[in-house]
């Protein structure tokens, strides 16, 4: 394994720019990150400080977009947000992981950057391109774009209109009170009918991270076990 010297010794490092492409969004908040915490995640992802994602890892504890909807992965901290490291059980065997999770949003769903073989675990999209899980879905989708275009998009203010089905009237305050651990669960379910008929109609609950995904896996295993039922595929991108 490289060391922090090793994996920081760059004339060309990627976090100025990318601070100043975050700072020009006022819909981004950059999360604190000790010195200690940055330099441990980044020594367990095992990535250069030229890339993006090495960047917010040492000098980031994450990124909340939109009042905390999304919330981009970084070196984690103290405000609960938990680091790319954790997330993805870094440092793990010698195999390059599958895909590695980089951020989800209030609802459950997940971005993920491919790894080097994304059809061997059903995914779509090439090595190193970024996939998201609709919780509206239940279906992986390839975004086009690797993590750092990735990142531009959201400075930019990409997530207005990719979560445009997906808010109801409202939104900004029930998502601002939740602690990071927590997402939001909907009933009915994103993926019914009922759901994208009156979104505002449903009822909304705080509910941990990790329930949400569960819930979803097994959603999505049941579709696939039974090809007769499936979900509505109703959001726009």
């Amino acid at each position: 394994m490289r060391t922090v010297e090793e994996l920081t010794a760059t004339s060309d490092p990627a976090w100025p720019a990318l601070e100043m492409e975050l700072l020009s969004n006022p819909q981004i908040n950059i999360l604190p990150v000790s010195a200690a915490v940055g330099r441990d995640s980044l020594y367990r992802l095992q990535v250069s400080t030229r890339s993006r994602l090495g960047a917010l890892a040492l000098h980031t504890g994450g990124l909340l977009v939109d009042d905390g909807w999304l919330r981009v992965l970084g070196g984690g901290g103290e405000r609960g947000l938990p680091s790319l490291a954790e997330v993805n059980g870094l440092p793990g065997d010698e195999q390059a992981p599958a895909a590695l999770v980089v951020g989800y949003d209030v609802l459950g769903g997940r971005f993920e950057v491919n790894g080097p073989d994304p059809a061997n675990i059903g995914r779509p999209g090439e090595p190193g391109e970024v996939c998201y899980f609709g919780p509206d879905t239940l279906e992986w989708e390839s975004l086009g774009a690797g993590h750092g275009a990735w990142l531009s998009w959201i400075a930019e203010g990409g997530t207005g209109h990719f979560y445009e089905s997906l808010r109801w009237p409202g939104w900004q305050e029930e998502t601002r009170g939740l602690p990071l651990s927590h997402g939001m669960t909907v009933y009915p379910f994103l993926w019914s009918r009922e759901a994208h008929q009156d979104l505002a109609g449903t009822t909304r609950r705080p509910a941990p991270m990790a329930e949400l995904f569960s819930l979803q896996d097994e959603f999505a295993a049941r579709f696939a076990a039974e090809p007769d039922t499936t979900a509505l595929h109703v959001r726009v991108v």
